[in-house]
C-alpha cells in the first residue's frame, strides 16, 4: 500500500518532466522556436504585436470619446442633475 502512495505522489512530477522532455524534443526536430529580433515581428500574419495593436485601438477609442465629450458643453452627468 505504501508503494501505491509513493507512486501517486511521484506521478505528477514525473509526468510533467516527461511532457516537458517530449515538447523540447519536438521543438528541436522542427527547427525550434527562436525569439524574433524585433519585438513586434514574428507574430504569424501580423506586422505588429497583436497586444500592441489592441492597446493602440483602445487609446484611439479613448481619444475619440474624449473629443466627443469636449465638443459638447453639457456632459451626460450635467443633464441628469437638472
Amino acid at each position: 500500500m505504501d508503494a501505491f502512495y509513493a507512486l501517486a505522489v511521484l506521478a505528477c512530477p514525473v509526468g510533467m518532466g516527461a511532457m516537458m522532455w517530449f515538447m523540447m524534443k519536438g521543438n528541436r526536430q522542427h527547427g525550434g522556436s527562436q525569439a524574433p529580433h524585433d519585438k513586434n515581428a514574428g507574430f504569424a500574419g501580423f506586422d505588429k504585436d497583436p497586444r500592441q495593436q489592441e492597446v493602440d485601438a483602445l487609446r484611439k477609442e479613448i481619444a475619440d470619446l474624449r473629443s466627443k465629450v469636449d465638443s459638447h458643453p453639457e456632459t451626460a452627468a450635467q443633464k441628469h442633475t437638472r
